[in-house]
């Protein structure tokens, strides 16, 4: 087995690229980690898991690495602008501020032409209150009196089809074995 170090990463993780005799049509590419990194530390760059995967014929390179990096920072710099631009907003789930109401856009040329009426008429079937509670009484009466000798309609009613039904208990028959 003749080992061909491709390249390493910024974080030191070596790559290697060889012929193996289980994969006879192409190279297999392995990474290696210091020994005393555990596992979960571990972080390889999304080109290097394109290359380990044959996915990308060329391992990146140092230039190409570093300027990820810097595209890594500037995005976490404007994802922290766009959070604070955000944060600025005012939300509509916080409490309203205390302030007083405002008054009309427009003011009124004659203010006597906008004034509506003050007591309604009779007719619009406002009552007096003294007189209104009679009045409630008498219809009240009149409508229990209509249903007096009607039928409840929402009764439950007996002699339903299934209405005594209860499921039987089970017995399975005796199986013959084979």
């Amino acid at each position: 087995m003749a080992e061909e170090m491709a390249c390493s990463d910024l974080s030191g993780n070596t790559f290697w690229e060889f012929k193996d005799s289980f994969t006879a049509g192409r190279l297999r590419r392995i990474a290696e980690a210091d020994p005393r990194t555990h596992y979960s530390d571990i972080k390889l760059s999304p080109q290097w898991h394109q290359w380990l995967r044959h996915t990308r014929n060329d391992p990146p390179s140092i230039e190409e690495q570093q300027l990820d990096i810097q595209r890594q920072a500037q995005l976490k710099q404007l994802a922290r602008l766009a959070d604070e631009r955000w944060a600025a907003k005012p939300s509509f789930l916080d409490a309203p501020k205390e302030r007083s109401q405002p008054g009309p856009a427009t003011l009124p040329r004659d203010p006597g032409g906008y004034v509506g009426r003050t007591e309604p008429d009779e007719k619009e079937g406002v009552r007096n209150l003294v007189a209104g509670i009679d009045d409630m009484k008498e219809s009240n009466k009149e409508t229990q009196d209509q249903y007096k000798g009607k039928e409840d309609p929402w009764k439950a009613r007996k002699g339903n089809p299934g209405e005594g039904w209860q499921p039987a208990t089970w017995t399975p028959g005796s199986t013959n074995r084979r």
